[in-house]
């Protein structure tokens, strides 16, 4: 695997939310560029100014002075790595590592489950999160749980288990993520960088009304439009009150990013 010279080595990246924007972005940030990610054919991230999934809906997404394209096949990945660009496509069945064989294969999903994916996909697999054993499905894990251990590389055994609780920011954390009261379609009243206070509306799901539980600022929103089901995270809302902080890569991603980063080292930089 060191063979390949790390200028030139090809990143596959399942999913292209906000996480996995935040990894190849820092992967785009040490002059690896050879990246595509693969998404579904209706992303529902809802840090959308922070995540190349947003390039499904937009045909390009710009995060941080970094752009990525929405693209079809593999002389079209090419073409947006020429123009400098990250490549998406829409692949929710991941054919296209099969055809592109890339010498790093990252799941960021983050699912909290492996929904497929194997070490036989390519000579490095690394995932993030819980949902993986490190020397069985995947190579390397990287610890997604904020506190002492985020970022940490495991080579063996499980991440941290999936708490089900949001991240404290602020003082806040169930409070402050805004999710769907029932089933229907999304309709948004408020837009991603938006002061607001508790009680106010945020959105509706058919008809029935979304509204903030603490002040702050919207730092994420789902797409408008979006038929959802029960429980399905809607937004984020920022008590720190920053609105910079809404279109710019997190503390969060950029530690996972970092790791990810080392573990591609470890492997390739002998």
């Amino acid at each position: 695997m060191a063979d390949v010279p790390l200028k030139e080595i090809i990143i596959g990246i399942k999913g292209a939310g906000e996480m996995a924007t935040g990894v190849a972005w820092r992967l785009w940030q040490a002059n690896i560029r050879n990246i595509f990610m693969l998404e579904t054919p209706r992303p529902l991230a809802v840090r959308r100014e922070v995540a190349f999934c947003e390039t499904v809906y937009e045909g390009s997404k710009e995060v941080d002075g970094v752009t990525a394209v929405k693209v079809e096949g593999t002389a079209e990945i090419r073409r947006a790595w020429a123009g400098e660009k990250i490549a998406v496509l829409v692949d929710p069945r991941w054919k296209t590592i099969g055809a592109m064989a890339p010498q790093v294969v990252i799941d960021a999903i983050l699912a909290k489950e492996n929904l497929g994916t194997t070490k036989n996909e390519a000579p490095l697999v690394i995932g993030l999160g819980p949902g993986f054993h490190a020397g069985k499905d995947v190579h390397i894990i990287i610890e997604t749980n904020r506190g002492h251990n985020l970022g940490r590389l495991i080579f063996s055994g499980p991440a941290e288990t999936n708490t089900g609780i949001p991240g404290e920011i602020g003082g806040y954390a169930a409070e402050r993520v805004l999710r769907a009261p029932d089933n229907g379609v999304f309709t948004a009243k408020r837009h991603i960088g938006e002061m607001i206070q508790r009680g106010d509306t945020v959105g509706d799901v058919a008809g029935e009304e979304l509204f903030a539980g603490i002040n702050g600022v919207i730092r994420g929103l789902l797409k408008n439009g979006i038929e959802v089901k029960k429980g399905t995270k809607l937004g984020d809302i920022d008590p720190r009150g920053k609105r910079e902080y809404c279109f710019t890569v997190s503390d969060k991603a950029l530690a996972i990013g970092g790791a990810t980063l080392e573990a591609i080292l470890n492997v390739y930089n002998t």
